[in-house]
């Protein structure tokens, strides 16, 4: 600190006191509390009391102090260096000349002269250097004039979050207000540098001093994509009110014209939302308007009530297609139309009602089954503890509706009761039964010609059980315990024939570990399957004493069937009495090595159903490598259909600053790309540059192509499409590598 050299020095303390030592006492308060912000310290007053050292002090009783030689003068939150200073006590005006050096709420001030009333907080100085301590921004200008201790306005003024000896992008401007109370810099005349080229200039621009909203203009974002030719999107942000904002984003497309995005959202403390309105009034390729709209509103109402809406709407089918810059909105299908009321109020029952449709997109050369619309979904649900049993009720009413299918309603009432005969921590046994009846009304003159009106109603018994056992293991690590989990499940269901019921939104299963140990082998109520069955599951895992980590896992399950099952879709489910063998195996090998691996095993046919295997290295955040392949048969048994997988992604750093990324799903079966997208990243102290080129399928003929290029100002803008959700998404364990910037140093004028 500059008053520690002073000590070396014959040296002339004054304290003007005014005031009651309390104050003082605040003071010393404030300095054994370092975590409360300069911000928050009250106003100096009238009657705060002000320190000065100096090589020498002189002046007049209560009207004036002259300090020369080394001069520091401290207040409640203020500090003053220079060579020379005049205090007037009655106005409390301060002049200061030579290296001025002054500090306030964090902010350091550095010029040749500076004139402060301590009384208003106003003042001025000439030609200064400046260090915004919140934000470690920092900059110079021709003059500043400061209007209070939070708000300071300069001219000719420079600003970057860049450190001093290497100023890679400025922002310079005729007009520069720096506003800490609002957290706002407001800028005229503005011109952006980066690596000594303008680039950027606009008559005026705002920008937050931290990561608070703000209206103003965001960066501008350039690209290009096959489908839109060259592009350039404007964003606007709208902050409304701190609970409601809007974004306004016109992308200008080369080939197809102007599409207006606009976002509105909404947050009360009953309710939510957002709104999306995109419109292309007029598209030059398939001159036609072209449109979305989504909206989604949550609502607690009274009574213990929710209310929520889900409602999407697109002009036609290739608007997603055509459109979007990303693999997941390109490739949706059907855009949901719903309309919730649930009932909960915390205690063991809850009720719903839901009205259900879609807008279903077809691809011409792959078209897709129409779903039903429910109208309406009617569910009432409880469950209730019955001494040490359970009590669980499930029933629903639904309305289905389709333009070409057979309609009907379908009613489902499933009471159960589940009953632990042991339950430790070694062993537990879980019988459970229940009686599920579904009923079924579709009309005499229905296009399917099934009966009008159909009940059916069945038993179902099922008994859950395992063992756990666990050692300590000195194969792998003595740190390690090795644990060894049998489970049992048994399911009894009686056949009932279902072959003239419809099939409204019921499909089978996915086979997997959590569907052996289910009762049902069919998702939905139209199907209950035939069972009489044992599900065998063996467990092993590896756990970390002290942490309680596993570090290893192995599962070995199957499903024994003393009958064939009878009960399907359209698919015949075979005559085995054994299901497939799932197999699965993960392991953190070490803290840089993950992996993870599941296998089904079809033994009647010889032949994996399916195979899944991935792994992951990263040893630090920005290095990350995954590897992994899929492969899993067409559950429709359609000769050469299958998926046949390889995927790989990663984010390295190459040399220096730059770094890479990249990611390959390419279909073996098909002999194509599903998915690419590789990049380059240049990181900065205070700036990041990205470059990303991507290429994914959105129909099975079509592919959409884009680059797009990122510029991130650290702390002001960034210029371009921001590439982050898509490279998190592709990449998983992806990290963003550049950082808050580094304080802005600047030189210690007393060394």
């Amino acid at each position: 600190m500059p008053n520690m050299r002073f000590r070396s020095k014959p040296v002339v303390f004054l304290l003007l006191l005014s005031f009651t030592p309390p104050v003082l006492a605040d003071e010393h308060a404030f300095v054994l509390k370092p975590t409360r912000s300069l911000l928050d310290l009250p106003k100096p007053t009238q009657a705060t009391p002000l320190f000065m050292y100096a090589d020498q002090i002189k002046g007049v009783k209560d009207s004036q102090f002259e300090a020369t030689g080394h001069v520091e003068m401290r207040r409640l939150g203020q500090r003053v260096w220079a060579d020379y200073l005049l205090y007037l006590q009655q106005s409390q005006e301060l002049h200061a000349t030579g290296s001025i050096r002054f500090d306030q709420n964090r902010n350091t001030l550095l010029g040749p002269e500076l004139h402060l009333n301590l009384k208003t907080g106003t003042g001025d100085m000439p030609h200064p250097r400046y260090n915004l301590g919140e934000t470690n921004a920092h900059g110079q200008a021709e003059s500043l004039h400061i209007a209070s201790r939070e708000n300071y306005t300069l001219s000719n003024a420079t600003y970057t979050t860049c450190s001093a000896d290497k100023e890679d992008w400025i922002l310079k401007a005729g007009t520069l207000n720096i506003n800490q109370g609002t957290q706002i810099g407001e800028a005229r005349d503005v011109t952006i540098s980066w690596l000594g080229v303008p680039f950027l200039y606009s008559p005026w621009m705002d920008f937050p001093l931290n990561s608070q909203r703000k209206s103003g203009f965001l960066g501008p974002v350039f690209g290009a994509t096959t489908k839109g030719g060259s592009e350039l999107t404007v964003p606007y942000y709208w902050n409304i009110a701190p609970n409601m904002d809007a974004t306004l984003a016109p992308r200008v497309m080369q080939k197809r014209g102007i599409l207006l995005n606009n976002e509105f959202r909404y947050l009360q403390p009953s309710y939510t939302g957002e709104v999306r309105l995109n419109v292309l009034p007029s598209d030059m390729l398939t001159k036609t308007s072209r449109t979305y709209f989504g909206l989604k509103h949550q609502q607690t109402l009274p009574a213990n009530l929710l209310g929520a809406i889900n409602y999407n709407y697109v002009s036609d089918d290739s608007y997603f297609r055509d459109l979007s810059d990303s693999i997941n909105s390109a490739s949706q299908i059907n855009l949901l139309r719903e309309g919730v009321l649930s009932y909960n109020d915390g205690g063991w029952w809850n009720a719903q009602m839901r009205v259900q449709r879609f807008q279903t997109l077809q691809d011409p050369a792959a078209l897709v089954v129409v779903p039903y619309h429910r109208t309406p979904q009617i569910s009432l649900n409880a469950l209730h503890p019955i001494a040490t049993g359970t009590f669980k009720f499930n029933s629903e009413f639904v309305d289905f509706s389709h333009p070409t299918a057979v309609n009907g309603q379908r009613v489902v009432l499933y009471p159960s009761i589940s009953y632990p005969l042991i339950s430790s921590p070694g062993v537990f046994v879980t019988p459970k039964i229940g009686f599920h009846s579904t009923t079924y009304s579709m009309g005499a003159n229905n296009a399917a010609q099934l009966p009008a009106n159909q009940t059916r109603s069945l038993p179902i018994i099922s008994l859950d059980s395992g063992l756990f056992f666990d050692q300590e293991t000195s194969l792998w690590n003595p740190n390690y315990i090795q644990t060894l989990e049998p489970r049992a499940y048994f399911v009894h269901i009686p056949y009932r024939d279902q072959s003239r019921l419809p099939v409204f939104d019921t499909a089978q299963a996915g086979f997997n570990f959590d569907q052996i140990f289910s009762e049902n082998r069919f998702i939905g109520s139209d199907r209950v399957g035939d069972a009489n069955q044992v599900t065998t599951a063996l467990t092993s895992r590896l756990l970390d004493r002290e942490s309680g980590e596993e570090r290893m896992r192995f599962i070995l399950g199957q499903r024994f069937s003393s009958i064939s099952p009878k009960v399907n879709l359209t698919i015949p489910t075979g005559t085995t009495n054994k299901s497939d063998i799932l197999l699965g195996f993960s392991a953190r090998a070490s803290r840089t090595w993950s992996m993870d691996s599941l296998l089904q095993y079809n033994p009647s046919l010889a032949r994996n159903e399916l195979f899944n295997a991935s792994a992951r290295y990263q040893p630090e955040p920005g290095k990350v490598l995954n590897f992994g392949y899929r492969f899993m048969r067409n559950t429709l048994n359609i000769p050469n259909n299958f998926i046949d997988h390889i995927n790989v992604s990663a984010q390295w750093p190459l040399y220096g600053r730059w770094g890479s990324v990249v990611r390959t799903n390419f279909s073996l079966h098909e002999n194509r790309l599903v998915e690419g997208l590789a990049g380059l990243e240049y990181n900065q102290d205070c700036w990041t540059i990205r470059m990303v080129a991507q290429r994914f399928a959105v129909s099975t003929a079509q592919a959409s192509t884009g680059f797009f290029l990122q510029l991130e100002l650290n702390g002001l803008v960034k210029v371009g499409p921001d590439p982050l959700q898509t490279l998190r998404q592709s990449i998983p364990g992806y990290t963003k590598t550049n950082q808050p910037p580094n304080s802005a140093s600047l030189p210690n004028l007393y060394d």
